[in-house]
């Protein structure tokens, strides 16, 4: 979350971010807001203090008349803590609803702009491939048509569910363990974290409110628990409310299995497996210190750019503009890879800086130099979407016949180099 001090001091900069991020948020209001509550809060405090000063009147008095005239002041003071008490709650609730909706502030270098197609491309990697004959969509290629089963897949489980059979279930694991042996010589620690999380590793990470219709709730008694749609979640929570040490940056590689609703997406990726409610994922997550994170944010893409191109995967790097970062971010890159069968780039993982804004929210701090406690900056990237990552493998090196050509660098992990 943003600082409130800075929201305070810095009306027309949060005003001018809401503006580029298309946020319909009153800013006047919620200062209105503020300032009763700090009215409230200072009164309340007050009150509290003028108790605590009579109780301890009241234990040495031994004037019997004087201790009870003190006890009868006390129980107003008692009753307006009350009333305080009943118009505080009510207005710290409508305060912290609007204030969890504020995003983070941009960086000075993320281009304005209101949706996707004022996205700017950075560079681009690769050759597309040329066929001698028109490539298909990864779900009609010949040898594959029997690997992914997603008739069966909707009628066990509904639309946007899907079986990977034989190969292509190996070729998954394969994916796997080359994604943990490369980014392991990179630093990258190796964590499978749970999938399920409590409300404040969702609010923590920067989820909710904003994609709370993206996310299945399991309600169990009165307490619920919510599946992750990734490892970034669970990742950023794991040192909540801790002084961590970050004279290094602390480098993670989650895996988990994701769950998505995918509210927003009716008619878009029917067929295939680009687009699910169920997926495999491996996330990169990073704790830095504020000094570094910039230079380490540079170096997070770098790598993952080479994990592409180990792949032989062509892609670009597309600069986000401010209308399409997530709540946390303050600047992002989307690298999109090329995928013959549609003829297109597409996502295949974001890169994303949320500087302190989890932190905040997460109590997440380390010692600087002076070693004054400071919150620590977060980042974030997919390392592999697998099921989309299969998808640019496959599509990339289809052949006339109908097969497919696995990249070298995943030969050591299969007991096959073509289906």
């Amino acid at each position: 979350m943003l600082d409130l001090k800075f929201i305070r001091e810095n009306k027309e900069i949060v005003k001018k971010e809401l503006r580029n991020r298309n946020l319909k948020v009153d800013l006047d209001f919620f200062l209105e807001l503020d300032e009763k509550r700090r009215k409230l809060v200072a009164e309340n405090d007050q009150l509290r203090a003028e108790q605590n000063k009579a109780s301890k009147i009241i234990v040495r008095e031994k004037d019997a008349r004087k201790k009870q005239a003190l006890i009868e002041k006390m129980k107003e003071v008692s009753k307006k803590v009350d009333q305080i008490k009943t118009k505080l709650v009510p207005l710290t609730i409508e305060f912290l609803e609007i204030y969890f909706q504020f995003p983070n502030i941009s960086h000075k270098d993320t281009p304005v702009g209101k949706d996707e197609n004022d996205n700017i491309e950075d560079h681009k990697w690769g050759k597309i491939p040329r066929f001698t004959f028109k490539p298909k969509p990864h779900y009609e290629i010949e040898s594959l048509k029997d690997l992914f089963d997603i008739e069966k897949g909707s009628e066990i489980s509904g639309a946007r569910f899907w079986y990977l059979k034989g190969k292509i279930a190996q070729l998954q694991f394969a994916l796997i363990n080359y994604t943990i042996d490369f980014f392991a010589k990179e630093g990258f620690e190796l964590v499978i974290p749970p999938v399920l999380v409590k409300k404040p590793a969702m609010i923590g990470s920067g989820f909710f409110p904003a994609d709370c219709s993206e996310v299945y709730e399991i309600r169990e008694k009165e307490d619920s628990l919510y599946l992750i749609g990734t490892a970034e979640v669970p990742l950023a929570s794991y040192h909540a409310n801790e002084i961590i040490d970050l004279k290094k940056p602390k480098k993670y590689l989650g895996y988990s299995t994701c769950f998505r609703r995918e509210a927003g997406s009716y008619g878009k990726d029917l067929k295939g497996i680009m687009r699910g409610h169920q997926f495999d994922k491996l996330e990169l997550f990073v704790f830095a210190s504020q000094k570094n994170s910039w230079k380490i944010y540079e170096e997070l893409l770098r790598t993952s750019e080479r994990f592409w191109q180990s792949l032989k995967i062509p892609y670009r790097v597309m600069s986000m503009c401010s209308g399409e970062l997530a709540s946390p971010n303050s600047r992002k890159f989307d690298i999109e890879g090329w995928l013959p069968g549609e003829g297109k780039y597409r996502e295949l993982g974001s890169c994303s800086h949320d500087t302190d804004f989890q932190a905040r929210r997460l109590n997440i701090r380390y010692r600087d130099e002076k070693n004054k406690v400071v919150l620590a900056h977060t980042m974030n990237h997919t390392a592999c979407a697998i099921g989309r990552t299969i998808v640019a493998i496959v599509e990339n090196n289809q052949t006339k016949k109908g097969n497919v050509k696995i990249p070298k660098v995943l030969h050591k992990y299969l007991n096959f180099t073509e289906i």
